[in-house]
């Protein structure tokens, strides 16, 4: 029923097998697409999936409620005011 196929990796860029009994293992699981990647790009994404995050910068301003100094993940850009955790859900609680 299965035959095999050759596929290009979408992330290498390299042709690979898709033999019958990956496919027939891929129906067995109820998978509908074909994989888009070759079995070496496969495993050093899992491999990559694990690893710890780049920590996320942090930016020092005054909350346009309290006045108290906070930190927030993203860069002001001065046109808008920004808050501290607590201000923001107060702010938020009141529009719904």
């Amino acid at each position: 029923m299965f035959e095999d196929k050759t596929l290009v990796c979408r992330e290498c860029g390299k042709e690979f097998l898709f033999s019958a009994s990956e496919q027939q293992f891929y129906a067995d699981k109820g998978f509908q697409n074909e994989p888009g990647r070759c079995p070496a790009c496969r495993a050093a994404r899992k491999a990559n999936s694990g690893a710890p995050r780049a920590e996320r910068q942090l930016f020092d301003v005054i909350c346009s409620g309290c006045g108290r100094p906070t930190q927030v993940p993203f860069q002001p850009r001065g046109d808008r005011p920004v808050f501290c955790r607590e201000c923001f859900n107060a702010n938020r609680a009141d529009r719904f």
